[in-house]
């Protein structure tokens, strides 16, 4: 196993993973809770006395790819499970009965598996001993369809971390949250995102508001998007476009890829409809994240990056500097959106862009709430907490 240096706040939240078997630990994204979850799991396989399973749980296929990559260039000599259905290069299954199988064979090895909330019923199912499981995106445990199975897994297995920068609290009975301490435990780490901005972890986010006055009936989106585009004068641009229909209607009836090539701009944009498409070609989702990270690492390549909700949590790509808002979302979203931006990079970046267009009242109601996060997490220091009311 590799060793690294871990950051101050990273060093207190593995110290406080081993004085307590249940918590939330809540980090700003971009604060390395990832690198926590490793130094963990590579603590309990140093002290173990015996063969244990391990269970990490995302919320979508590709951050499970993405969180085993992860994983191991840290750890080897341990057998690696896949649970969901998406495809890999390890041993994959949903069926319960591989799943126990797998996770008693061979008999010298710790084993890990990487799962969805989707498909962690089907572990729960397998009917075997978890050791150690750590909820990564933690606020999407409190989904109604997800919830028994996290219910289950924080009173049967040993050890049960939760791991969120958005935590989601219910303020009514009949719905669960992450303020019910005994399924999700106390919170026994929380990093304050100035803290994170101060010792250079983080980038702090800079926030624009673009007021477009049209009349409604002369509204044109292509013509506002690469105005914007042309004004914040960056390389590398996130742009959350409102619907699918908008992606697909911006690259297929107006001249908006013609505007980016005339600029020097490429485009890619991925969507569950449309699947991954670049520079107008389709392409499968590895080559995809592929090219956009290689991009993003690229100092002199220019693009423009388009999805809907797909690239909002999670997905770690290097070097985006803005992110254009073409809608809203609700805090979580807007806190995660924020969290692309704001990753120091190679680059002399000092601050990760995150601009709102105002052409309608989308627009408007957008830049409020942006702003209400930025100044809750970034000029506070306090998460930015999803409250579900009925």
């Amino acid at each position: 196993m590799n060793t690294v240096t871990l950051r101050s706040h990273q060093e207190t939240t593995v110290k406080r993973m081993a004085q307590h078997s249940k918590g939330q630990v809540i980090v700003p994204t971009g604060g390395g809770k990832t690198m926590c979850m490793i130094e963990d799991l590579k603590r309990e396989i140093k002290q173990a006395d015996y063969r244990r399973n391990f269970v990490v749980v995302a919320p979508r296929i590709l951050l499970a790819q993405q969180l085993c990559e992860e994983f191991l260039e840290q750890i080897n000599n341990v057998n690696v499970l896949h649970v969901h259905s998406g495809e890999t290069h390890h041993t994959s299954t949903t069926k319960p009965e591989k799943i126990k199988t797998f996770c008693i064979y061979p008999l010298h090895f710790h084993t890990i598996i990487f799962t969805t909330y989707h498909s962690l019923h089907r572990i729960q199912e397998a009917d075997i001993n978890v050791d150690t499981i750590y909820f990564d995106e933690a606020h999407n445990s409190t989904a109604k369809n997800f919830f028994p199975s996290v219910e289950y897994y924080s009173a049967e297995a040993k050890r049960c971390y939760f791991f969120t920068a958005t935590p989601k609290h219910s303020l009514t009975i009949s719905k669960p949250g992450m303020n019910d301490y005994y399924v999700y435990g106390k919170v026994i780490m929380n990093v304050p995102a100035p803290k994170l901005v101060k010792n250079g972890y983080i980038l702090p986010p800079k926030m624009i508001v673009k007021n477009i006055n049209v009349a409604e009936e002369d509204v044109n989106e292509c013509e506002h998007i690469i105005e914007t585009i042309d004004d914040i004068y960056v390389k590398k641009i996130l742009i959350c476009a409102r619907s699918t229909k908008q992606i697909i209607h911006l690259i297929e009836n107006t001249n908006f890829t013609y505007q980016l090539e005339c600029r020097d701009y490429s485009y890619m944009y991925i969507t569950a409809r449309t699947g991954a498409v670049i520079n107008g070609k389709k392409v499968d989702r590895d080559t995809f994240f592929d090219t956009l990270n290689t991009w993003g690492k690229d100092s002199t390549k220019r693009f423009v990056v388009l999805h809907h909700s797909i690239l909002s949590e999670g997905i770690n790509v290097k070097g985006l500097e803005a992110a254009l808002f073409l809608r809203n979302m609700d805090v979580i979203g807007l806190s995660q959106t924020i969290g692309r931006v704001i990753r120091t990079g190679d680059n002399d970046k000092k601050y990760g862009l995150i601009v709102v267009p105002t052409w309608d009242k989308v627009g408007i109601s957008t830049s409020k709430r942006l702003s209400g996060v930025v100044d809750t997490v970034f000029n506070k220091g306090e998460a930015a907490i999803s409250k579900v009311r009925k």
